[in-house]
């Protein structure tokens, strides 16, 4: 049984902790056998994604200042030199032990969620990654909104006035903010994010699995779309091959797109390697298509959905991005992340390059008596129904309960029943000394728009408990952008 603990908290939440045995025992525990998960899903946007998807103690570091990130010449065993102009620039590869800090951000959060690239914690972030671009029939990556991605002149509200360019052939947007980020924070690299659960249960990467054709043609257009962008890799999430046909397809365009980046770079003289991440599931019913192997041959990182494990589609209510199984209650955890990573390393990939996915959302569930109970409806949520952002919880009045067994909490409101799964900085700093004891490389948030700032950014909390962040630099040299601001960036 557990002791329960009470601690103050703000918005009127208290919080109701479970002391568990150590970290350390529970990263050496064995996982119990995955449980089957439920068959139906819900309609859900481009954003949280579902995660049943089938119609089915780390040592402390010293943290380098990002203000430190060199700017010239490095020796040669950290760095590489890429001409441009003229002059060279080093970019630096540090060692792999140095963590990553990777963070969403969705183009369209400047609509209802009014959050800005200017208002990223950039200084903490590693890896941005620009969600989304789309896919059209014929497999050409495009951009899936142009006015918000190059044309809309953004400034934050109450803020400092706009910074943006004024030149008749500038881009603008979204696009232009990301990369005036990059020229201020040299450690922040972007990538370009294909395709995300919408784009992928409407069919759209069809001709890029199966036809040779098709993967060619995705391969040359996002690394256009990159050049033009001014990013520094290619992340692709596909929600999820289904058959081995699909997995022997997604190999095959990861190799494509391995291929055309490193044609680009040698066009352009550039001894840079620009990345190529993909999005993938915590799931077994979902990876066990994967031909991890394969695929490690060409991912730079896994991006580790370990989120949604709970949510509207299921008849009970539960976790959605709990670590740890519990045993005690089994029904709460249908599924959890530890058992995803074993199963990942266990068949070949370095954990070094697995990325462990954290929720900047919680999932609602309405008349409910607790984790693992049935349930009708969902809250009303910060934007889409059922879905709250991390920077609106817990809501006023509830009860915050934490497991720090299984490293999940949830709020709980007495009077309206309305339990809320999401993760906090008790259980966001538990996960940050979970993956460094399992070696991982790193976290990466879902996504941006739903973080607190300063002090309570769970963005900033991870970073600093992982302290040793990766400090290799970006790229600034688009010569084939047909953008004159992204062309012109050393003259900027």
């Amino acid at each position: 049984m557990f002791r329960l603990l009470c601690i103050g908290l703000p918005l009127l939440a208290r919080v109701a902790v479970a002391v568990p045995a150590t970290l350390s025992e529970r990263c050496d525990a064995p996982n119990p056998p995955a449980s089957s998960l439920t068959e139906s899903v819900a309609a859900i946007s481009s954003g949280p994604l579902p995660f049943d998807t089938e119609m089915g103690d780390v040592e402390t570091v010293h943290r380098e200042p990002f203000d430190a990130v060199p700017v010239g010449p490095e020796p040669a065993s950290s760095g590489v030199s890429i001409e441009h102009g003229h002059g060279s620039e080093v970019v630096g590869f540090g060692p792999t032990s140095r963590k990553k800090n990777v963070v969403y951000y969705a183009d369209w959060s400047i609509y209802d969620a009014a959050f800005l690239p200017q208002q990223l914690p950039a200084e903490d972030i590693t890896h941005l990654l620009y969600a989304f671009a789309g896919i059209e029939d014929d497999g050409s990556v495009v951009s899936m909104d142009p006015w918000a991605d190059e044309e809309k002149m953004l400034s934050v509200p109450g803020g400092p006035g706009r910074n943006d360019t004024q030149g008749l052939n500038d881009v603008h947007g979204a696009v232009e903010q990301v990369f005036l980020l990059k020229k201020r924070h040299r450690h922040m690299k972007t990538l370009l994010s294909i395709g995300g659960w919408n784009m992928s249960q409407s069919g759209k990467f069809a001709p890029v699995l199966n036809t040779n054709e098709g993967r060619i043609r995705f391969a040359k257009t996002a690394v256009n779309l990159l050049a033009n962008w001014g990013l520094d890799g290619i992340d692709i999430d596909y929600e999820y091959p289904i058959n081995e046909r699909e997995a022997v397809g997604f190999v095959d365009l990861l190799r494509e797109c391995r291929k055309a980046l490193d044609e680009y770079a040698s066009l352009h003289n550039q001894r840079y390697h620009y990345l190529l991440t993909a999005a993938v599931s915590a799931a077994q019913q979902h990876y066990k298509w994967l031909d991890m192997p394969a695929i490690d041959r060409y991912l730079d990182a896994w991006h580790l959905m370990a989120y949604d494990y709970a949510g509207s589609w299921d008849d009970l209510s539960g976790d959605q991005s709990n670590v740890f199984h519990d045993a005690t209650n089994p029904h709460r955890t249908r599924a959890n992340s530890d058992q995803a990573v074993n199963d990942y390393v266990a068949a070949g990939v370095n954990p070094e390059k697995i990325i462990l996915g954290i929720p900047l959302y919680g999932r609602s569930f309405m008349n409910t008596d607790g984790p693992g109970k049935p349930y009708e409806g969902v809250g009303k949520g910060s934007i889409e129904k059922g879905v709250w952002l991390y920077r609106d919880l817990p809501r006023p009045g509830s009860v915050v309960n934490l497991n720090r067994d299984i490293i999940a909490a949830y709020s709980y409101d007495n009077a309206t029943r309305e339990l809320v799964t999401y993760d906090n900085m008790e259980t966001t700093t538990l996960k940050a000394e979970y993956l460094g004891k399992k070696g991982l490389g790193g976290a990466v948030f879902w996504e941006a728009s739903g973080d607190r700032s300063g002090d309570e950014s769970l963005i900033k909390a991870v970073a600093r408990k992982m302290a040793l962040l990766d400090i290799s630099m970006n790229m600034l040299s688009y010569p084939q952008s047909q953008f004159s601001n992204i062309r012109n960036a050393t003259r900027w």
